[in-house]
Protein backbone atom coordinates (compact mmCIF):
# COMPACT_ATOMS: atom_id res chain seq x y z
CA UNK A 1 0.00 0.00 0.00
CA UNK A 2 1.15 3.50 -0.92
CA UNK A 3 -1.12 5.11 1.11
CA UNK A 4 -3.68 4.35 4.30
CA UNK A 5 -6.74 3.90 2.95
CA UNK A 6 -10.08 3.32 4.76
CA UNK A 7 -10.68 -0.48 4.51
CA UNK A 8 -14.68 -0.53 4.57
CA UNK A 9 -15.22 2.14 2.18
CA UNK A 10 -11.86 0.99 -0.66
CA UNK A 11 -13.41 -3.00 -0.27
CA UNK A 12 -16.82 -2.06 -1.04
CA UNK A 13 -16.02 0.18 -3.91
CA UNK A 14 -13.31 -1.94 -5.66
CA UNK A 15 -16.03 -5.26 -5.27
CA UNK A 16 -17.53 -6.37 -8.75
CA UNK A 17 -20.11 -4.02 -10.54
CA UNK A 18 -20.26 -1.36 -12.82
CA UNK A 19 -21.66 1.88 -11.35
CA UNK A 20 -21.10 2.78 -6.86
CA UNK A 21 -23.04 5.02 -5.41
CA UNK A 22 -21.55 6.54 -1.90
CA UNK A 23 -24.14 8.19 -0.32
CA UNK A 24 -22.28 9.59 3.35
CA UNK A 25 -23.01 12.03 6.07
CA UNK A 26 -20.45 14.70 6.13
CA UNK A 27 -16.62 13.72 7.20
CA UNK A 28 -17.13 10.07 6.14
CA UNK A 29 -13.82 10.10 3.84
CA UNK A 30 -16.49 8.83 0.89
CA UNK A 31 -14.89 11.30 -1.79
CA UNK A 32 -10.83 11.07 -0.37
CA UNK A 33 -11.20 7.21 -0.32
CA UNK A 34 -12.42 7.04 -3.93
CA UNK A 35 -9.86 9.67 -4.85
CA UNK A 36 -7.32 6.87 -3.61
CA UNK A 37 -8.76 4.27 -5.73
CA UNK A 38 -9.08 6.49 -8.77
CA UNK A 39 -5.19 7.06 -8.15
CA UNK A 40 -4.89 2.97 -8.02
CA UNK A 41 -6.49 2.57 -11.00
CA UNK A 42 -4.60 4.79 -12.89
CA UNK A 43 -1.35 3.22 -11.76
CA UNK A 44 -2.82 -0.36 -12.57
CA UNK A 45 -3.62 0.26 -16.30
CA UNK A 46 -1.19 2.47 -18.68
CA UNK A 47 -3.56 5.09 -20.76
CA UNK A 48 -6.75 5.04 -18.12
CA UNK A 49 -8.87 8.13 -18.44
CA UNK A 50 -10.50 9.21 -15.17
CA UNK A 51 -13.16 12.35 -15.56
CA UNK A 52 -13.89 13.62 -12.24
CA UNK A 53 -17.04 15.99 -12.66
CA UNK A 54 -18.51 18.57 -10.56
CA UNK A 55 -20.98 21.40 -10.57
CA UNK A 56 -17.92 23.70 -11.08
CA UNK A 57 -14.49 23.42 -11.53
CA UNK A 58 -13.95 25.89 -8.32
CA UNK A 59 -15.87 23.46 -6.42
CA UNK A 60 -13.67 20.73 -7.26
CA UNK A 61 -10.77 22.29 -6.99
CA UNK A 62 -11.69 23.01 -2.90
CA UNK A 63 -12.57 19.55 -2.99
CA UNK A 64 -11.86 16.25 -4.79
CA UNK A 65 -8.63 18.19 -6.69
CA UNK A 66 -7.47 19.56 -3.53
CA UNK A 67 -7.53 15.75 -2.05
CA UNK A 68 -6.31 14.25 -4.76
CA UNK A 69 -3.12 17.16 -4.19
CA UNK A 70 -3.09 15.47 -0.91
CA UNK A 71 -3.31 12.40 -1.48
CA UNK A 72 -0.21 13.01 -4.14
CA UNK A 73 1.95 14.62 -2.26
CA UNK A 74 1.64 12.54 1.02
CA UNK A 75 3.36 9.72 -0.79
CA UNK A 76 6.80 9.44 -2.86
CA UNK A 77 5.35 7.05 -5.10
CA UNK A 78 2.67 9.03 -6.05
CA UNK A 79 4.64 12.25 -6.58
CA UNK A 80 7.05 10.27 -8.31
CA UNK A 81 4.34 8.09 -10.75
CA UNK A 82 2.03 11.85 -11.27
CA UNK A 83 2.89 15.52 -12.49
CA UNK A 84 0.21 18.10 -12.16
CA UNK A 85 -1.07 20.28 -14.26
CA UNK A 86 -2.76 23.27 -12.90
CA UNK A 87 -3.44 24.66 -16.47
CA UNK A 88 -5.76 21.80 -17.54
CA UNK A 89 -6.73 20.62 -13.75
CA UNK A 90 -4.90 17.21 -15.08
CA UNK A 91 -2.55 14.67 -13.10
CA UNK A 92 -0.76 12.71 -15.57
CA UNK A 93 0.84 9.36 -15.17
CA UNK A 94 4.40 8.07 -16.03
CA UNK A 95 2.30 5.46 -17.71
CA UNK A 96 0.20 7.73 -19.72
CA UNK A 97 -2.56 7.55 -17.28
CA UNK A 98 -4.88 10.64 -16.64
CA UNK A 99 -6.84 11.86 -13.65
CA UNK A 100 -9.02 15.02 -15.53
CA UNK A 101 -11.35 17.43 -13.46
CA UNK A 102 -13.98 18.97 -14.94
CA UNK A 103 -17.12 20.77 -15.73
CA UNK A 104 -19.83 20.40 -18.05
CA UNK A 105 -22.09 23.45 -19.20
CA UNK A 106 -24.97 21.30 -20.75
CA UNK A 107 -25.78 17.94 -22.08
CA UNK A 108 -24.22 19.02 -25.62
CA UNK A 109 -20.97 19.80 -23.79
CA UNK A 110 -21.15 16.69 -21.95
CA UNK A 111 -21.16 14.07 -25.41
CA UNK A 112 -17.38 15.49 -25.85
CA UNK A 113 -15.06 12.49 -24.71
CA UNK A 114 -15.28 9.27 -23.74
CA UNK A 115 -13.70 7.66 -20.50
CA UNK A 116 -12.81 4.66 -18.63
CA UNK A 117 -13.94 5.56 -15.04
CA UNK A 118 -16.11 8.39 -14.44
CA UNK A 119 -16.56 9.68 -10.57
CA UNK A 120 -19.59 12.52 -10.39
CA UNK A 121 -18.63 14.55 -7.33
CA UNK A 122 -21.43 16.08 -5.07
CA UNK A 123 -23.70 14.86 -8.17
CA UNK A 124 -26.84 16.41 -6.25
CA UNK A 125 -25.32 19.70 -7.95
CA UNK A 126 -24.56 18.22 -11.19
CA UNK A 127 -28.21 17.59 -13.81
CA UNK A 128 -29.30 14.14 -14.83
CA UNK A 129 -28.63 14.96 -18.38
CA UNK A 130 -25.23 15.72 -17.93
CA UNK A 131 -24.50 12.57 -15.57
CA UNK A 132 -26.57 10.42 -18.29
CA UNK A 133 -24.02 11.31 -21.37
CA UNK A 134 -21.01 11.27 -19.18
CA UNK A 135 -22.10 7.55 -18.03
CA UNK A 136 -22.90 6.45 -21.57
CA UNK A 137 -19.52 7.41 -22.70
CA UNK A 138 -17.87 5.54 -19.42
CA UNK A 139 -16.62 2.02 -20.79
CA UNK A 140 -15.29 0.57 -17.24
CA UNK A 141 -16.59 2.19 -13.96
CA UNK A 142 -18.87 4.99 -12.37
CA UNK A 143 -18.76 6.21 -8.95
CA UNK A 144 -21.38 8.60 -7.74
CA UNK A 145 -20.79 10.68 -3.83
CA UNK A 146 -23.24 12.77 -2.54
CA UNK A 147 -24.93 14.44 1.11
CA UNK A 148 -27.65 12.92 0.82
CA UNK A 149 -29.57 16.59 2.08
CA UNK A 150 -32.89 15.26 0.03
CA UNK A 151 -33.64 12.56 -2.80
CA UNK A 152 -33.18 13.71 -6.21
CA UNK A 153 -32.08 11.71 -9.56
CA UNK A 154 -29.59 9.31 -8.16
CA UNK A 155 -32.86 7.83 -6.03
CA UNK A 156 -34.88 7.58 -8.98
CA UNK A 157 -33.09 6.58 -11.45
CA UNK A 158 -30.05 4.75 -10.60
CA UNK A 159 -30.14 2.98 -7.73
CA UNK A 160 -31.65 -0.72 -7.80
CA UNK A 161 -30.65 -0.67 -11.49
CA UNK A 162 -28.55 -3.55 -12.43
CA UNK A 163 -24.68 -3.60 -11.93
CA UNK A 164 -25.52 -0.87 -9.19
CA UNK A 165 -24.23 -1.10 -5.45
CA UNK A 166 -25.04 1.76 -3.05
CA UNK A 167 -22.32 1.96 -0.40
CA UNK A 168 -24.10 4.13 3.19
CA UNK A 169 -21.48 5.47 5.41
CA UNK A 170 -20.85 8.45 8.10
CA UNK A 171 -18.53 9.74 9.45
CA UNK A 172 -18.36 6.82 12.26
CA UNK A 173 -16.64 5.04 9.28
CA UNK A 174 -13.62 7.55 9.03
CA UNK A 175 -10.73 6.50 11.53
CA UNK A 176 -8.63 9.36 10.56
CA UNK A 177 -11.13 12.07 12.17
CA UNK A 178 -10.18 13.65 15.40
CA UNK A 179 -12.70 12.84 18.65
CA UNK A 180 -13.27 16.77 18.40
CA UNK A 181 -14.45 16.28 14.81
CA UNK A 182 -16.48 13.57 15.93
CA UNK A 183 -17.82 15.03 18.73
CA UNK A 184 -18.98 18.34 16.57
CA UNK A 185 -20.66 16.17 13.79
CA UNK A 186 -22.56 14.05 16.65
CA UNK A 187 -23.88 17.12 18.57
CA UNK A 188 -26.38 18.59 15.48
CA UNK A 189 -29.28 19.81 17.15
CA UNK A 190 -31.77 19.37 14.65
CA UNK A 191 -33.10 16.13 14.17
CA UNK A 192 -33.39 16.27 10.02
CA UNK A 193 -29.57 17.11 9.71
CA UNK A 194 -28.39 15.06 12.68
CA UNK A 195 -30.31 11.48 10.06
CA UNK A 196 -28.68 13.29 7.04
CA UNK A 197 -25.19 14.60 7.84
CA UNK A 198 -24.30 12.52 11.09
CA UNK A 199 -25.92 9.48 9.99
CA UNK A 200 -25.89 9.31 5.90
CA UNK A 201 -29.69 9.18 5.74
CA UNK A 202 -31.82 10.63 2.75
CA UNK A 203 -33.32 13.58 4.19
CA UNK A 204 -35.58 15.88 3.10
CA UNK A 205 -34.36 19.64 4.82
CA UNK A 206 -37.68 21.76 5.68
CA UNK A 207 -37.94 25.16 7.10
CA UNK A 208 -34.96 26.33 5.28
CA UNK A 209 -34.00 30.03 5.81
CA UNK A 210 -33.44 30.78 2.44
CA UNK A 211 -35.66 28.26 0.20
CA UNK A 212 -36.24 30.26 -2.60
CA UNK A 213 -32.66 31.82 -3.92
CA UNK A 214 -31.88 31.44 -7.39
CA UNK A 215 -28.84 30.25 -9.28
CA UNK A 216 -27.43 32.65 -12.16
CA UNK A 217 -24.62 32.67 -14.46
CA UNK A 218 -23.09 36.20 -14.46
CA UNK A 219 -23.72 39.44 -12.60
CA UNK A 220 -25.57 42.36 -13.64
CA UNK A 221 -23.65 45.05 -16.22
CA UNK A 222 -21.67 47.12 -13.28
CA UNK A 223 -23.63 50.18 -14.55
CA UNK A 224 -26.63 48.76 -12.38
CA UNK A 225 -24.58 48.06 -9.68
CA UNK A 226 -26.13 50.31 -6.67
CA UNK A 227 -24.07 48.93 -3.73
CA UNK A 228 -21.11 46.12 -3.96
CA UNK A 229 -19.11 45.19 -1.13
CA UNK A 230 -17.12 41.52 0.33
CA UNK A 231 -18.25 40.07 3.06
CA UNK A 232 -15.38 37.99 5.12
CA UNK A 233 -15.94 35.10 7.64
CA UNK A 234 -12.65 33.85 9.45
CA UNK A 235 -12.04 30.17 9.73
CA UNK A 236 -9.12 27.93 10.01
CA UNK A 237 -9.12 23.90 10.78
CA UNK A 238 -12.34 22.89 10.87
CA UNK A 239 -14.51 25.85 9.66
CA UNK A 240 -13.44 27.11 6.30
CA UNK A 241 -13.08 31.09 5.76
CA UNK A 242 -15.28 32.46 3.66
CA UNK A 243 -15.39 35.49 1.34
CA UNK A 244 -18.51 36.53 -0.61
CA UNK A 245 -19.16 39.22 -3.34
CA UNK A 246 -22.90 41.19 -2.55
CA UNK A 247 -23.88 43.34 -5.09
CA UNK A 248 -27.55 45.07 -4.87
CA UNK A 249 -28.81 45.89 -8.54
CA UNK A 250 -32.30 45.85 -10.22
CA UNK A 251 -33.78 45.54 -6.58
CA UNK A 252 -32.17 42.15 -5.77
CA UNK A 253 -28.96 41.12 -4.21
CA UNK A 254 -26.41 38.97 -6.46
CA UNK A 255 -24.11 36.78 -4.45
CA UNK A 256 -20.65 35.79 -5.78
CA UNK A 257 -18.85 32.78 -3.47
CA UNK A 258 -15.31 33.85 -3.90
CA UNK A 259 -13.33 31.95 -0.99
CA UNK A 260 -14.84 28.84 0.75
CA UNK A 261 -11.51 26.85 2.35
CA UNK A 262 -9.76 26.09 5.30
CA UNK A 263 -6.16 26.09 7.11
CA UNK A 264 -6.11 29.74 5.39
CA UNK A 265 -3.83 32.29 7.39
CA UNK A 266 -4.24 35.79 7.09
CA UNK A 267 -1.60 36.51 4.75
CA UNK A 268 -2.77 33.81 2.67
CA UNK A 269 -6.60 35.93 2.48
CA UNK A 270 -4.67 39.07 1.66
CA UNK A 271 -2.73 37.16 -1.32
CA UNK A 272 -5.77 35.64 -2.41
CA UNK A 273 -7.92 38.94 -2.50
CA UNK A 274 -5.18 40.56 -4.26
CA UNK A 275 -5.28 38.20 -6.52
CA UNK A 276 -8.96 38.53 -6.86
CA UNK A 277 -8.28 41.75 -8.01
CA UNK A 278 -9.23 43.48 -4.84
CA UNK A 279 -7.86 46.40 -3.84
CA UNK A 280 -7.75 49.26 -1.04
CA UNK A 281 -11.07 50.46 -3.44
CA UNK A 282 -13.20 47.61 -2.68
CA UNK A 283 -14.88 47.47 0.39
CA UNK A 284 -14.42 44.28 3.07
CA UNK A 285 -16.74 43.93 5.50
CA UNK A 286 -14.87 41.27 8.30
CA UNK A 287 -16.19 39.60 11.12
CA UNK A 288 -15.60 42.18 14.04
CA UNK A 289 -14.34 39.10 16.68
CA UNK A 290 -10.41 39.18 14.67
CA UNK A 291 -9.74 42.85 15.10
CA UNK A 292 -5.86 41.99 14.60
CA UNK A 293 -6.89 39.81 11.57
CA UNK A 294 -8.55 42.77 10.53
CA UNK A 295 -5.65 44.90 11.13
CA UNK A 296 -3.21 42.08 9.29
CA UNK A 297 -5.42 42.59 6.24
CA UNK A 298 -5.09 46.31 6.48
CA UNK A 299 -1.28 46.01 6.64
CA UNK A 300 -1.60 43.87 3.52
CA UNK A 301 -2.74 46.89 1.38
CA UNK A 302 -7.14 46.04 1.90
CA UNK A 303 -9.90 48.12 2.89
CA UNK A 304 -11.34 45.94 5.80
CA UNK A 305 -13.91 47.34 8.33
CA UNK A 306 -15.76 45.11 11.23
CA UNK A 307 -18.82 44.19 10.95
CA UNK A 308 -21.82 45.76 12.44
CA UNK A 309 -23.01 43.51 15.67
CA UNK A 310 -24.80 43.26 18.77
CA UNK A 311 -28.28 42.18 20.32
CA UNK A 312 -30.17 40.58 17.85
CA UNK A 313 -27.09 41.16 14.68
CA UNK A 314 -28.05 37.62 13.43
CA UNK A 315 -31.83 37.90 13.25
CA UNK A 316 -31.85 41.12 11.90
CA UNK A 317 -29.32 40.13 9.52
CA UNK A 318 -31.01 37.70 7.99
CA UNK A 319 -34.09 39.05 8.42
CA UNK A 320 -32.47 42.35 5.57
CA UNK A 321 -31.29 39.58 3.63
CA UNK A 322 -34.92 37.83 3.26
CA UNK A 323 -36.03 41.50 2.23
CA UNK A 324 -34.17 40.47 -1.13
CA UNK A 325 -34.38 38.28 -3.93
CA UNK A 326 -31.11 36.14 -3.48
CA UNK A 327 -29.39 35.47 -6.92
CA UNK A 328 -26.03 33.32 -6.12
CA UNK A 329 -23.44 33.93 -9.16
CA UNK A 330 -21.70 30.17 -10.55
CA UNK A 331 -19.18 29.64 -9.80
CA UNK A 332 -19.61 29.91 -5.90
CA UNK A 333 -17.59 28.23 -3.86
CA UNK A 334 -19.64 26.58 -0.37
CA UNK A 335 -22.51 29.68 -0.72
CA UNK A 336 -24.85 27.46 -2.61
CA UNK A 337 -24.33 24.66 -0.46
CA UNK A 338 -25.08 26.39 2.79
CA UNK A 339 -28.13 28.40 1.41
CA UNK A 340 -29.56 24.36 0.79
CA UNK A 341 -29.10 23.39 4.52
CA UNK A 342 -29.13 26.52 6.72
CA UNK A 343 -32.83 25.72 8.74
CA UNK A 344 -34.37 27.49 11.13
CA UNK A 345 -34.67 25.16 14.75
CA UNK A 346 -36.92 23.70 15.80
CA UNK A 347 -39.12 23.65 19.14
CA UNK A 348 -39.75 20.27 21.16
CA UNK A 349 -42.81 20.52 19.92
CA UNK A 350 -41.66 20.22 16.42
CA UNK A 351 -42.41 23.75 15.23
CA UNK A 352 -39.90 25.83 13.85
CA UNK A 353 -38.50 29.00 15.76
CA UNK A 354 -37.41 32.32 14.51
CA UNK A 355 -33.22 31.20 15.92
CA UNK A 356 -31.37 29.46 13.20
CA UNK A 357 -29.11 26.56 13.42
CA UNK A 358 -25.26 27.15 13.96
CA UNK A 359 -23.84 25.15 11.20
CA UNK A 360 -23.76 25.96 7.36
CA UNK A 361 -23.67 29.85 7.74
CA UNK A 362 -20.03 30.40 6.94
CA UNK A 363 -20.77 31.97 3.53
CA UNK A 364 -23.53 32.91 4.84
CA UNK A 365 -22.26 34.90 7.91
CA UNK A 366 -20.25 36.63 5.17
CA UNK A 367 -23.55 38.28 3.75
CA UNK A 368 -24.84 39.31 6.66
CA UNK A 369 -22.01 41.63 7.41
CA UNK A 370 -22.62 43.44 4.62
CA UNK A 371 -26.21 43.27 4.64
CA UNK A 372 -25.79 44.67 8.38
CA UNK A 373 -23.36 47.46 7.18
CA UNK A 374 -24.29 48.72 4.22
CA UNK A 375 -28.20 47.56 3.75
CA UNK A 376 -29.55 48.99 6.55
CA UNK A 377 -30.45 52.52 8.09
CA UNK A 378 -31.52 53.34 11.82
CA UNK A 379 -34.69 56.00 12.00
CA UNK A 380 -36.31 56.67 15.51
CA UNK A 381 -34.52 53.68 16.59
CA UNK A 382 -35.91 51.12 14.36
CA UNK A 383 -34.10 49.11 11.92
CA UNK A 384 -35.05 49.03 8.37
CA UNK A 385 -33.85 47.75 5.18
CA UNK A 386 -32.63 50.87 2.96
CA UNK A 387 -31.29 51.16 -0.31
CA UNK A 388 -27.01 51.82 0.21
CA UNK A 389 -26.34 54.17 -2.95
CA UNK A 390 -22.16 54.54 -2.14
CA UNK A 391 -20.25 51.76 -4.03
Amino acid sequence: MIFKANGKLFRANTADGRIFVNQGGTSSGKTYCIMQILFYYAMSDANTIITVVGQDLPNLKVGALRDAKTIRGKSPELTAFFKVNDSTSQLVGVNNSIIEFKSYSDEQDARNGKRDILFVNEANGVPYPIYRQLEMRTRRRVYIDYNPSERFWVHDRVIGTAGTRLIISDHRDNGFLTDDEHTRIEAISDREMWKVYARGKTGKLEGLVFPNFGMVDTMPDRDAWRMSAYGLDWGYTNDPTALVHVVLAHGELWLRGLIYETGMTNPMIARRCHDLGLSRDDLIIADSAEPKSIDELRAGGLRVMPAVKGRDSIKLGIDIMRRYKLNVVRPSSGLSQELKSYKWQTARTGEYTNEPIDCFNHAIDAVRYVALSRLMTRRRGAARATVFHAI
